[in-house]
């Protein structure tokens, strides 16, 4: 199989973008800023060996930009991502069969789209700071079917899967209040961190970075160890995985394929190429009940966009992001923004302060005061604040004064997506009483008619109980070990 990165128009020049949006670091000693490592990324170009069982996708990605090189616009989200889709692939056997697996399966993007959709653009644009392959995208369609609740048997989490282990020395968090890896947006930054970490620990190999993301860096490395002693190249299609993993690759391979290749058969979602969702740091601790109020959104859809948080209330000692239904404009023009958050305008040429000030409606006086001004000059380019954000009040409810609220307000039950494989002679009415669960829940659960037949083999969700155990934070120190080899700055002179 031949499969390489081709030259993708953003890979660079995006990088710096990182500086204004915060990612977790693995750990407070031994932090690397994003544009770190997605320098570190770049700086590993491999040889790229083109034959038939080659799993190479180290080609150089920046080989073929030119400095005149701008990107293409798109209106369309998913159009910019197949456009930009790194990894060139040709069919073999093996990957046909994931290949007829989508294809029996049309629908499939679709049906998953309408949960990515108020995430995907975020995503996308962290992938483009981090200079990382646009395929990365397609990952949790292909981990989780972008299920942020999903928990699979191996106690992995959320949309990319990560383990409890994984997350916390990448800098996510658990315990009662939040799940990290439930956080669509953090869980993103942890993962692509990992996925970077992992390229490079395997010396520009995607596909052993996506087999040890899948089944850990320790069996992938033994694997190659064991293919070499073969005499072999150790190529990921020459390694002996478990059957999971030599599964997994070709997944994501076979999806990145079928969108590259416009397969008529398999159709493809529209979404804008923008943000429908905006994040806000209240930047204190808050009660969905008030932010609800304050801001307009119901409480329920603001669980629904922010499943990361698992009390009604922000832990005391954060985070306190919160992801809104509403593009960046709506965020602005949004009564409570214009209130609680201060407004700032970019001078440009022909700008007055009488002109800004009734554009803005307010008066000359105010805005040369609210920004220390002495005179009416104005330089292109200056930033103003338009208007001083009011005081944000308690954003917690104060149970002990209004006790008919403590009443109204219930511990949400905390619930985790479990998959079972129907087995041969399984009725709903069993399924559901080996579960304690509903019949009625577990037909619109998996969208059944109560007519609906049961096919062995084919797969379940239920919502079950959520564990109380908090996980248990291990020792970073091994780990964190091989990331300071990564991470750690250049000394000598």
């Amino acid at each position: 199989m031949k499969i390489h990165l081709r030259s993708s128009l953003l890979c660079i020049g995006l990088l710096v973008l990182t500086a204004c949006q915060s990612t977790s670091s693995p750990s407070q000693n031994n932090s690397a800023k994003p544009h770190e490592i997605a320098a570190l990324f770049n700086q590993s170009t491999p040889e790229y060996k083109p034959e038939t069982e080659a799993n190479r996708t180290d080609k150089n990605i920046d080989s073929d930009i030119t400095s005149d090189s701008k990107p293409i616009v798109y209106d369309d989200l998913w159009q910019e991502v197949i456009a930009n889709l790194a990894f060139d692939i040709v069919p073999t056997p093996r990957l046909q069969k994931r290949i007829d697996w989508y294809l029996k399966q049309p629908d499939y993007l679709l049906k998953v789209n309408k949960r990515a959709k108020p995430y995907l653009f975020h995503i996308t644009q962290k992938i483009k700071q981090k200079g990382l392959p646009m395929d990365m995208v397609l990952l949790p369609f292909v981990e989780s079917d972008f299920r942020p609740k999903v928990h699979s048997s191996q106690s992995a989490v959320g949309i990319w899967q990560l383990m409890d282990s994984t997350a916390y020395h990448f800098g996510v968090t658990t315990d009662e209040w939040y799940d990290g890896r439930q956080d669509v947006l953090a869980s993103t930054d942890a993962a692509l961190d990992y996925l970077v970490y992992l390229y490079q620990r395997f010396n520009g190999d995607w596909l052993h970075a996506l087999a040890a993301y899948n089944t850990g860096e320790g069996r992938v490395k033994k694997a190659i160890r064991q293919s070499k002693k073969q005499g072999k190249q150790g190529y990921f299609w020459q390694l002996k995985l478990p059957s999971e993993t030599a599964d997994y690759v070709p997944k994501l391979l076979a999806l990145s394929y079928l969108l590259q290749a416009k397969h008529p058969k398999f159709k493809v979602p529209k979404l804008p190429n923008y943000a429908l969702t905006s994040e806000v740091d209240f930047a204190q601790r808050f009660d969905f009940s008030v932010l609800a109020s304050l801001t307009g959104v119901s409480k329920n859809q603001l669980h629904r966009l922010n499943p990361g948080y698992l009390q009604h209330q922000s832990a005391p000692e954060g985070p306190h992001k919160i992801l809104l239904p509403l593009t960046e404009k709506q965020l602005w023009q949004s009564e409570f923004f214009q209130r609680y958050f201060s407004q700032t305008y970019t001078v440009v040429k022909n700008d007055t302060f009488y002109g800004l000030a009734r554009r803005f409606n307010t008066s000359v006086n105010t805005l040369m005061a609210l920004n220390n001004k002495q005179t009416t000059l104005l330089k292109v380019g200056e930033v103003l604040k338009i208007k001083k954000a009011q005081p944000l009040d308690n954003l917690m409810l104060e149970y002990q004064v209004s006790p008919y609220l403590a009443q109204e307000e219930k511990k949400p039950v905390l619930t985790m997506e479990h998959e079972y494989i129907i087995q041969n002679g399984d009725s709903l009415w069993e399924i559901s009483k080996q579960f304690n669960v509903p019949v009625k829940d577990l037909l619109t659960w998996n969208n059944l008619k109560s007519s609906s037949l049961l096919k062995p083999g084919k797969k379940l969700v239920l919502h079950l109980p959520r564990p109380a155990k908090t996980p248990k934070k291990p020792e970073p120190k091994k780990f964190l070990s091989e990331l300071e080899q990564l991470v750690k700055p250049n000394t000598s002179p």
